[in-house]
């Protein structure tokens, strides 16, 4: 029995397909993969082991909620070890923020 793509109809097959997460290339996991579309969905078992490779890689658990402060007239907000020592961030180190939209904005650190 052949499995349908939930995206587009195709045809799903089984495969290696690649993980790359936040720029880290995790490897190469079993997965059905849209013949059409080629969307890619792991199953259980692959998402375990993608999981413990984003452990060994240091970047499960990145996301973090914090709360805006005010600094005199300005606001900011703090940055977790965590997500500053992947960011490779520093003290003193300058940054551009853009707008993407209502409630969504990018963060480049400027190459000095």
């Amino acid at each position: 029995m052949n499995m349908k793509c939930t995206e587009c109809d195709g045809i799903l097959e089984k495969k290696k397909a690649r993980f790359i997460d936040l720029g880290v290339d995790l490897g190469e996991f079993d997965a059905l993969v849209c013949n059409k579309c080629g969307e890619r969905f792991f199953p259980e078992k692959s998402a375990a082991k993608i999981q413990q490779k984003q452990k060994e890689k240091g970047i499960w658990g990145l996301d973090a909620r914090t709360k805006i402060s005010q600094y005199g007239n300005s606001l900011g907000f703090r940055v977790s070890k965590k997500l500053a020592e992947f960011m490779k961030l520093k003290k003193g180190q300058k940054v551009e923020i853009t707008p993407k939209g209502p409630g969504r904005f990018e963060v480049t650190v400027i190459q000095s």
